[in-house]
């Protein structure tokens, strides 16, 4: 194994912490990314990070003292605000939370920097995959190039096109979309609606349907307007026609308050259309040699503030194991298999838990038990 490159096919966190900590270990890794190049396309918001997974992970890749330096202060702050305006919970970012708040992209692009130069092969998307026998697979990609590897990870997120050769498991839709938006420059642009979301974390819940902000660097707001509709709901909104679909979603909180509500009608970018997937939470599969998943490409659940999170475990973990089995493959595979199953089970049960008490019919009372500790009772 250490004198062939461990194939990682997405350059994703997962993928990269698991190339990262390989690198650590000195042992060499390729990652194939779709993407032609890191700025091809926005990388999400803000995303924080665990001291019980996520920071496990970073400490593995030897990058802990890098990555205090993107966090941004004081958006562990959440709140949680009726849909007249009435604010329901508010808890201040003291500095002793466990969950420090990063942009996604700096995070990933720490981990690109990371990394030797050409570890990450752009403009590589994959078109197919199959078994050549001996724990060898066979990548091929759209420009008709191949990769002949005795170690394969899908690191491919939820459409993985690794995880065919394993389980023909495809994540189906849970029910619930949400659609993204921002404001920009918010505390100067959007005043009203800076103040309702203040430092961190806003919530605005009821059954069915609500928003969750984050405030972003640089007083952006970033907004989820959920919704719990079929596909086919959204499906006849032309999201094309900006100013048609964002009506069309504003219709669903006729009566909120202006300040919530403008965080929809006033959005300076247009609205993205995000449906969300699962595999079975149960997700597994019987070992075969010389291929496995990380991150969504193996668990992909509803968010639930766990799946870049889980994603860098998975794979700072994996590579831990080959480093500890260097002569042997599958007794890496297998454990890493085996802490990964009922780890990503768990979580996506409690995520499963959280939607219901965040848009249930008792939303949303239910999110603030769990802020309060009712729910655990304390």
């Amino acid at each position: 194994m250490t004198n062939s490159p461990v194939t990682i096919i997405g350059a994703g966190l997962g993928g990269l912490t698991l190339a990262r900590v390989l690198h650590v270990h000195g042992i060499p890794a390729t990652v194939y990314e779709a993407e032609t190049s890191p700025t091809a396309r926005a990388q999400g918001g803000m995303l924080d990070v665990h001291d019980y997974n996520g920071q496990l992970a970073l400490r593995a890749a030897g990058l802990m003292e890098e990555f205090r330096g993107l966090v941004l202060e004081g958006r562990e702050a959440t709140r949680l605000v009726d849909r007249d305006g009435t604010v329901l919970f508010d808890k201040a970012d003291d500095g002793t939370g466990g969950r420090p708040e990063v942009q996604r992209g700096e995070l990933r692009q720490l981990l690109l920097d990371s990394l030797p130069a050409g570890t990450v092969r752009w403009g590589h998307k994959v078109s197919g995959v199959r078994t050549l026998g001996g724990g060898r697979h066979e990548v091929t990609f759209a420009d008709g190039t191949s990769v002949d590897t005795g170690l394969l990870v899908g690191a491919d997120g939820a459409w993985s096109r690794v995880r065919p050769l394993l389980s023909p498991a495809k994540p189906a839709y849970t029910g619930m979309s949400c659609v993204e938006v921002y404001l920009h420059d918010a505390d100067i642009r959007h005043p009203a609606s800076a103040k309702v979301v203040g430092t961190g974390a806003l919530f605005v819940l009821a059954p069915g349907k609500g928003f969750v902000t984050h405030r972003e660097r640089g007083g952006n707001l970033h907004t989820y307007v959920m919704l719990a509709r079929p596909r086919e709901w959204f499906a006849d909104i032309d999201f094309s026609d900006t100013a048609e679909a964002v009506a069309r979603i504003a219709r669903e909180f006729d009566g909120w308050a202006p300040e919530l509500t403008a965080l929809i009608t006033d959005a300076d970018t247009a609205p993205v259309l995000r449906p969300f997937s699962a595999l079975p939470v149960e997700h597994r599969w019987e070992r075969v040699p010389g291929v496995t998943l990380i991150g969504d490409a193996a668990h992909v659940a509803a968010p639930n503030g766990e799946g870049a999170n889980l994603a860098m475990l998975d794979g700072a973990e994996l590579a831990q194991a080959l480093a500890a089995h260097p002569d042997d493959i599958e007794t890496a595979l297998t454990q890493h298999e085996h802490a990964m199953f009922p780890r990503s089970a768990e979580t996506a049960t409690e995520g499963t838990e959280l939607f219901a008490l965040m848009f249930g019919d008792d939303a949303p009372h239910g999110l603030i038990r769990v802020f309060t500790g009712e729910e655990r009772g304390e």
